[in-house]
């Protein structure tokens, strides 16, 4: 009777995590095809107006998708306790990721200023790149000192400033405000502002379920 109570709500959670992944999957896909199309179309104008900082641009992208793709692996229960060497692998992939994609992305956006960015979104990408740093870096801090719950929460907080990147330009790219720099910019900052206050919520509903399967116990 005990295992069939605690069914359903580990049922409810795993739907709810791939739920959300599977969203996460289709916002990654849109920002590919609808932010990064010059990749694949070497008569974008785009490549005009990055000629100037492009390699920078190709390191802090290869970064990125290293540490946004393989992220969500160590989110697997699963795959943490089966494959543990590989999820080590994964979480180093990551927190080298983090650690060149932030400060060349702050680099890159000050690059960009000079040709016509805002020094709002330059103020706002160096927020970015501290916070990202930052949490991660703590994260990286207890799981060397063998600490790991509380690994995990900064894991959660590091990958949701980390969707900050796919955010903004999903919403850029689906309200149309490309060309909109106020909005955009205001997009980025509600954004990251809400980025660790969104993981600390889903860290409550996490704690807050288990406590009731111990209960149900």
């Amino acid at each position: 009777m005990a295992t069939a109570s605690l069914s359903p709500p580990r049922a409810s959670w795993f739907r709810a995590k791939n739920l959300l992944f599977a969203c996460l999957a289709l916002m990654a896909v849109y920002v590919i095809r609808h932010n990064e199309h010059f990749l694949v179309d070497r008569s974008d104008p785009f490549w005009r107006h990055i000629e100037t900082f492009k390699w920078w641009l190709l390191a802090h992208g290869l970064a990125a998708a290293c540490a946004l793709i393989l992220a969500p692996l160590q989110f697997s229960d699963r795959l943490r306790l089966r494959l543990t060497k590989m999820h080590r692998i994964v979480g180093r992939i990551y927190i080298t990721g983090v650690f060149i994609l932030a400060p060349l992305g702050a680099y890159i956006e000050y690059m960009e200023e000079r040709i016509g960015g805002t020094r709002s979104e330059t103020i706002a990408t160096g927020v970015f790149a501290i916070l990202l740093m930052s949490t991660t870096s703590i994260a990286l801090f207890f799981i060397l000192n063998r600490k790991i719950q509380q690994h995990r929460q900064w894991m959660t907080r590091s990958y949701a400033v980390a969707l900050v990147f796919f955010e903004v330009r999903a919403i850029d790219g689906i309200f149309r405000l490309d060309d909109n720099v106020a909005a955009s910019d205001t997009a980025f900052w509600i954004c990251l502002v809400l980025a660790i206050p969104l993981a600390d919520l889903i860290l409550q509903l996490q704690e807050s379920r288990r406590t009731r399967n111990l209960a149900a116990n």
